[in-house]
């Protein structure tokens, strides 16, 4: 079905995700149910840590993106392949703590971090902290002194490039809640207050132009601008930067609208960004820093489907017709917050053809609780198996118990095998932390 072996169909005309039949799937953990290729996830993660040693003699390291989807598998995964993560909450910390994670090769973000997340990523000795505020490090230096150690870090800057994505999605513009902006100063200054700082070594910078990007070219002219601020603060404050970590953003197939990158493809998006800090260092006489990357959605996006029932059908003659299915903005709320397009099939009768398009409703009690629209399918009747394409990235880790639903298991599909990697929740579940105060008893 793809170069990725990711999704096939099998002779009985069933969809297939590592190797794994999604009709039995559903009969063996019910739906909706989230499902990921193990096999895909680690080839990502290799085509990036393979081109920084070959393309740049191993002078890097790729991090995982941990917020696209986090939970205690995917830590060893990333570990057993020699990667490392990023976090952005002491949620995230505490699972690739509580998963064995090396601390050292864990990089933490957050435009807000709160002082117990700081302490507690002091406390578990988080290799690098990635600053977003003057109040940040002032906080930080002081937790640092009171450990007796010297914090490294990196701060997140801003070059002002408007990548063609989401305006939602894009985080380097010079309207942003991340980052300190080059064009105004801002970036400048913070380097000098955090230079000042006796608890806190500075690294490098932090930049992430935003995400869903196909254009390499928007990753060359971010590095072009992110390498002329290190010059610049090599000749006005003496400090060159010896780490560059360009964030992530890689785009992946939704539909037919997006490219489809093959995995060997997304190793030219890297070698492209190599080649322009390589060029850009010459350039400026400035000695190669220390590359990262954080992929995230390309590492997990299309390795990863979504499993539901079809249930009522409603034909609106003329209008619209929706097709109900057991999940909905509780499990996936991309549509309602970007208006994300998705593609979708039936699992069980994969090589029907489309014959209409239909709307894919969730059962929450929202009108704006919809999956996908005008999505091509063939006729869809109740109990059929609706599965949702790329839902690997932000599905759930975005997930609610919106209208007391249950967040959807997850598992783990390799060479036609699959196991939990996260439970299905139950009621006590929803209800564990509900505490009824004395004057109701």
């Amino acid at each position: 079905m793809n170069e990725r072996d990711t999704l096939k169909i099998n002779g009985r005309g069933h969809l297939e995700i590592g190797g794994c039949d999604c009709v039995e799937l559903a009969k063996e953990f019910g739906t909706p149910l989230y499902v990921f290729d193990e096999k895909y996830i680690r080839d990502m993660m290799r085509v990036y840590k393979n081109t920084i040693d070959t393309e740049y003699g191993g002078k890097g390291l790729v991090l995982y993106a941990s917020k696209a989807f986090s939970c205690k598998a995917m830590y060893r995964i990333a570990a057993q392949e020699g990667i490392g993560v990023d976090v952005v909450s002491d949620g995230e910390l505490y699972t690739a703590i509580a998963a064995g994670f090396l601390a050292e090769k864990i990089y933490m973000h957050g435009n807000n971090k709160l002082v117990r997340e700081l302490e507690y990523a002091v406390s578990v000795k988080v290799g690098t902290i990635v600053v977003d505020s003057y109040s940040e490090a002032d906080i930080l230096d002081d937790i640092a002194a009171k450990a007796g150690i010297v914090q490294q870090v990196l701060i997140r800057i801003n070059p002002g490039i408007e990548a063609h994505t989401h305006a939602y999605v894009q985080t380097a513009r010079t309207d942003s809640k991340f980052g300190f902006s080059i064009a105004d100063g801002t970036a400048e200054k913070i380097t000098a207050h955090v230079l000042a700082k006796s608890h806190l070594k500075l690294k490098g910078y932090h930049c992430h132009i935003g995400s869903q990007i196909f254009e390499k070219q928007s990753f060359a002219l971010a590095v072009n601008k992110t390498m002329d601020f290190i010059s610049a603060m090599k000749a006005k404050l003496g400090f060159e930067a010896d780490t560059l970590n360009m964030g992530g953003g890689f785009g992946i197939w939704y539909t037919d609208e997006d490219a489809k990158i093959s995995v060997s493809g997304y190793a030219e998006y890297l070698k492209a960004l190599i080649s322009a800090v390589k060029a850009k260092a010459e350039e400026l006489s400035l000695n190669l820093p220390y590359i990262l990357i954080e992929p995230g959605r390309s590492i997990v996006g299309e390795a990863g489907i979504t499993l539901y029932t079809a249930g009522a059908i409603k034909d609106i003659p003329g209008i619209k017709k929706y097709v109900a299915i057991d999940g909905g903005m509780f499990d996936n709320p991309r549509y309602a917050l970007y208006q994300s397009k998705y593609t979708a099939l039936l699992a069980n009768r994969a090589n029907d053809k489309c014959t209409e398009k239909v709307t894919i409703a969730g059962k929450c009690c929202e009108s704006g609780d919809i999956i996908a629209v005008d999505v091509p399918m063939p006729e869809v009747k109740r109990g059929d198996i609706v599965a949702v394409l790329s839902t690997g990235a932000y599905n759930y880790s975005m997930a609610s118990n919106y209208n007391r639903n249950f967040i959807p298991a997850s598992v783990l599909a390799k060479d036609g095998n699959a196991q939990y990697i996260i439970k299905p929740q139950t009621y006590e579940d929803l209800v564990r932390n509900d505490v009824i105060p004395d004057y109701l008893k």
